[in-house]
């Protein structure tokens, strides 16, 4: 067996892991396996980062898991959260202008589409955009229903698009054609656009954050399962996708770590404690 202190300098200085389809399983659990080895990670110094694509709202109920350190990335990067202090810890937020110009010219070139806008204090939508079935489970009601112009009044941390009767892939790459890179559009699993500040990816805010921590991204170990996570998944030294991952996070992980449902994450950083 290697010693501890040899183990110890053959550990990550930061796990980031995404949630939905990574870490958190089907049912929307993250097993008693998969605590244990985060806090035996936090306990032995590894900063664990969850970098999510959830709005805060629904990032809550896992934040008991994430560590002592205490902050968490939400809305593909556009946020961070001091868990500990139970406040915002960096906001990057897409302008209204920027917002207005792109919502405009998606409908032009999309129609049937409808928005929606994640803020700090909860999310807005347009009149006919369809919620997602998580706000109802939770009861997270729209904070208003209007028009498109009323949800650009303030500074946003996400603009989301449904609608058009197109697939999730095809979807994404319409809507990369027609908004290019004045802003950052992805998607997470199904038809929903999630759009960001340009300069504002999952891989972008979790650098912010390993800077601050003295960590090289060399010794990042990242997990993820969809197209959001591309950017940290390429930016880490070691990389891993799920087993039931999007065929392009397959092609573009270094590893491929097994399904969420197998708690994936927790048997890798298994072994990662115990070389």
């Amino acid at each position: 067996m290697v010693p501890a202190d040899e183990r110890a300098e053959h550990l990550p200085g930061l796990v980031a892991t995404d949630l939905d389809g990574t870490l958190v399983r089907s049912d929307g659990t993250v097993s008693a396996y998969t605590a244990e080895i985060l806090a035996e990670l936090d306990d032995r110094g590894v900063h664990v980062v969850f970098v999510t694509g959830r709005p805060l709202r629904w990032t809550r109920e896992v934040f008991s898991y994430v560590g002592s350190h205490g902050l968490a990335i939400v809305s593909n990067g556009a946020l961070v959260w001091d868990v500990a202090n139970d406040r915002p810890w960096l906001e990057r937020p897409l302008q209204p202008e920027v917002g207005r110009e792109v919502a405009l010219a998606l409908r032009a070139a999309i129609p049937g589409v409808r928005f929606a806008v994640e803020t700090l204090e909860g999310w807005t939508m347009e009149t006919g955009y369809v919620r997602h079935e998580a706000d109802d489970e939770h009861g997270f009601a729209p904070r208003a229903v209007g028009v498109l112009e009323d949800l650009f009044a303030v500074p946003v941390l996400k603009l989301l698009a449904r609608g058009g009767g197109l697939g999730a892939d095809d979807f994404l790459a319409a809507g990369v054609e027609v908004v290019g890179d004045r802003v950052n559009v992805t998607h997470s699993s199904f038809p929903l656009l999630e759009i960001s500040a340009r300069e504002v990816t999952k891989a972008s805010t979790l650098a912010l954050i390993a800077d601050r921590l003295a960590v090289d991204s060399a010794d990042v170990v990242a997990f993820g399962d969809m197209p959001n996570d591309l950017p940290m998944l390429t930016w880490a030294g070691t990389s891993y996708a799920m087993a039931d991952a999007h065929p392009t996070v397959l092609a573009c992980a270094t590893h491929v770590a097994p399904g969420h449902d197998e708690d994936g994450v927790a048997q890798v950083l298994a072994g990662v404690l115990a070389r």
